[in-house]
């Protein structure tokens, strides 16, 4: 962060310069959970979303916020044909093949038009502007929160707007549609952005996700290589595991109690994106029987009505 102005200087700032003249909390802060790091975000909360509003102001004529058309184009057609038709749902759920036990594959975003979304996350990390890393992890380096439920997340406007069509209009739907139990547990939303990279913070030990739902999208550019960061899934079932890799834009769909490991990185990057379903106050359904549960067509392709709360995982 650049260095601070005299009092009578800082007055003078805009939203926008105050930001950027911030001095963000040590990694060694965010992950002892000190006292100041919550109280720096809270007391900039609203000083954050304002520069985020006033940058993207500024920056509207080189800057192209993301939005839909960087999805699968197969993707794309199927969904919008399933919220004018419901019952023609069973194309979506056929573009994604079950890759492990209970865990799904496809397509997500076009692997063509994923620098759009990487050209402007660059932009952000050159915004100057404070953003919380997910130090919920042990993968802290890199990236950012993206639901405004969490501290420091970011708040660009355009952005949120292309962030909350990207559950509302595909993730749920096509969640209730691999997974029908988890319908009344998927309201509630939760992501962030991380980068893997070789040498640093390369490895994430067997878990599960305090999720109904997770989504792991991978946003690596075609020609964009890396050895190493699969992803490991357990299946209790039969003790076996199945180790899976990402390739640009295909997402990654499983329960949240699924549990997963991400094996180290030996050469490269891998940029993800990490979305997570879940109900009220962070209620999961218990594991079940998918065959018990009945939800008509026209039930998964629909909104919830229910208010966003403030419960944030991590």
């Amino acid at each position: 962060m650049k260095q601070s102005n005299t009092v009578k200087d800082i007055t003078q700032l805009s939203a926008l310069e105050k930001a950027q003249q911030l001095a963000l909390p040590s990694r060694q802060e965010m992950l002892a959970r000190a006292p100041s790091v919550q109280r720096f975000w809270n007391e900039n909360r609203t000083l954050l979303a304002d520069a985020w509003q006033e940058w993207e102001n500024q920056n509207k004529s080189m800057l192209k916020a993301p939005n839909e058309s960087i999805l699968d184009e197969e993707l794309q057609t199927a969904v919008n044909n399933a919220w004018q038709k419901p019952s023609s749902e069973d194309a979506v759920k056929a573009l994604w093949k079950e890759a492990a036990p209970g865990v799904y594959k496809a397509q997500f975003f076009a692997p063509e038009k994923l620098f759009e979304l990487r050209d402007y996350l660059e932009s952000v990390a050159n915004a100057d502007i404070p953003v919380r890393p997910p130090y919920g992890l042990v993968l802290n380096r890199y990236g950012a929160m993206l639901d405004e439920r969490s501290e420091g997340y970011l708040a660009a406007p355009e952005f949120q707007a292309f962030y909350r069509e990207l559950f509302d209009k595909y993730l749920r739907p096509i969640a209730r549609l691999l997974f029908p139990e988890i319908m009344g547990y998927d309201a509630q939303t939760f992501g962030f952005s991380i980068k893997w990279q070789a040498g640093m913070d390369t490895s994430l030990r067997l878990h599960t996700d305090a999720s109904a739902v997770t989504i792991n999208i991978n946003m690596n550019l075609p020609g964009e290589d890396f050895t190493g960061s699969e992803v490991d899934f357990y299946d209790p079932a039969s003790g076996n595991t199945t180790r899976l890799s990402f390739e640009p834009g295909t997402a990654m769909i499983h329960r949240g109690h699924v549990a997963h490991a991400s094996q180290p990185i030996l050469s490269g990057e891998r940029s993800n994106m990490v979305l997570w379903l879940y109900g009220d106050h962070m209620q999961i359904p218990q594991p079940t029987s998918v065959d018990s549960v009945s939800i008509d067509a026209r039930e998964r392709w629909s909104i919830p009505s229910t208010e966003r709360d403030n419960a944030a995982p991590f």
